[in-house]
């Protein structure tokens, strides 16, 4: 074949050049015009009627002389990078590309890999990520997060930071997108936003509902805390009588027994290690001052509500609608002919913290009497619940419904002070709104 395959310079066959005078023979020459009429039909022609029926190789070319261009702009086309690797150039400058997208699920500790670009890996447990060192990894890397079952932690390589900390923690239930400058890390700083803004959490659902003396159980719903967060996917009874266990049906307390006359505080907790949720009660408040005697292995996240319990160390029944609690049966907190200014602990609201409370007010007054029957957080901040009687020439009884805000550790300051004549008070407590749970269906 006259046209060399490697390098595809052509050659004419032998004999096929005359000289002057030279009688010419015809049997090199027919062969010389039948391999020409043969390379022309091998030809591409530059009108595309005809299509390749082989490869087509062009030039390696440079990032500014590509293999493959354009006759209007040489720069811009196809050129063969190092390692067989395929470049796009636009006007003598490279055109990067991702990698195409991958997605893997990862259940234990893992070190991503430059091959890692642009991947999605999604972890079903509490793992470790550890970042290869980022001149390996190189810029423009990029890699995104989910954390499903766990809490994740992503570790770069050494001194090297992500967010300019050593560590990132991203929460069960979130993710974040990791992009490599070369030299460190950085994220969307969806994470640091979250942990920054106290002011979203909240608590979806997991009210409480009365099972028996001993036992509430609270409902499904979701609790974030300190970008914590926390799905309750099934309802859980727990039982105040004994200290905690995992699961449904198991203790209740963070230490101790049960006690009368005592508000318990309900916490929910988070496995460290799965990131299910669980909930114990305490006499704290402050999450931080729950005991985790039994609670190794759980973290507190937050408080979502409250149990009461009765003199007769029993669980005091509410019903529980958002964070209103109405008592079934109304609690007499006060009932006499009159007492001056003074504090109280309500015995059917919570000690410890502030809440609005729903007061049942009620008077029987002789004629002519007047009086009046007040509460509130104190003696004269509003609102305050006050029910006032101006009797005439006959008796006269009455109540009202009314609401107040007690202190922040649940005291209230009340009164019944009678001016003239004889009359009779009642106070009784019907319930309370927990007003300080940051409950997006809160009443």
């Amino acid at each position: 074949m006259p046209r060399n395959p490697s390098t595809g310079v052509y050659s004419k066959p032998a004999g096929t050049t005359p000289s002057v005078g030279q009688v010419i023979d015809p049997v090199p020459w027919n062969a010389l015009t039948t391999d020409l009429g043969n390379e022309i039909t091998n030809s591409l022609p530059r009108d595309g009627s005809a299509p390749m029926v082989a490869p087509l190789k062009a030039a390696g070319g440079t990032v500014s002389a590509p293999g493959l261009g354009f006759s209007s702009t040489p720069q811009t086309g196809l050129y063969l990078k190092g390692g067989g690797l395929l470049g796009f150039t636009q006007n003598g400058v490279d055109v990067s590309f991702d990698q195409a997208l991958v997605y893997a699920a990862k259940s234990s500790d893992y070190t991503a890999l430059a091959s890692d670009g642009n991947a999605v890996h999604r972890f079903t447990a509490a793992a470790t990520l550890t970042l290869t060192a980022a001149a390996t990894l190189g810029a423009n890397w990029h890699y995104c997060v989910i954390a499903d079952g766990g809490d994740v932690t992503i570790d770069p390589n050494g001194t090297e930071t992500i967010d300019g900390a050593a560590t990132l923690v991203v929460p069960n239930g979130y993710s974040t997108f990791i992009v490599c400058s070369g030299t460190a890390f950085f994220t969307d700083k969806l994470i640091a936003k979250i942990q920054a803004k106290s002011e979203i959490n909240n608590v979806v659902g997991c009210e409480t509902v009365y099972v028996s003396s001993t036992s509430i159980q609270i409902k499904t719903g979701e609790v974030f805390f300190n970008s914590k967060n926390v799905v309750y996917a099934s309802a859980m009874t727990k039982s105040l009588s004994t200290t905690f266990t995992a699961g449904n049906s198991g203790g209740f307390l963070d230490t101790g027994v049960m006690q009368a006359s005592k508000t318990y505080f309900v916490h929910s907790v988070r496995n460290l290690t799965t990131g299910v949720g669980d909930w114990v009660a305490s006499l704290q408040s402050v999450p931080a001052l729950v005991s985790i005697v039994n609670l190794t292995g759980w973290e507190v996240v937050g408080r979502v509500n409250v149990v009461l319990t009765t003199s007769g160390n029993v669980i005091r029944q509410y019903v529980q609608d958002g964070n209103e609690y109405r008592i079934t049966a109304a609690v007499q907190e006060y009932n006499g002919s009159g007492i001056a200014v003074n504090d109280i602990q309500p015995v059917g609201t919570p000690a410890g913290i502030a809440t609005e409370i729903y007061w049942m007010l009620a008077v029987n007054s002789a004629a002519n009497s007047s009086g009046e029957l007040g509460a509130g957080a104190d003696a004269v901040t509003s609102p305050v619940a006050v029910f006032n009687v101006n009797a005439g020439n006959t008796a006269q009884a009455g109540r009202v419904s009314a609401r107040s805000r007690s202190r922040s550790t649940g005291i209230v300051t009340f009164y019944a002070i009678t001016t003239v004549g004889s009359v009779s008070y009642t106070l009784r407590s019907n319930g309370f709104n927990d007003y300080t749970v940051p409950r997006l269906n809160g009443a």
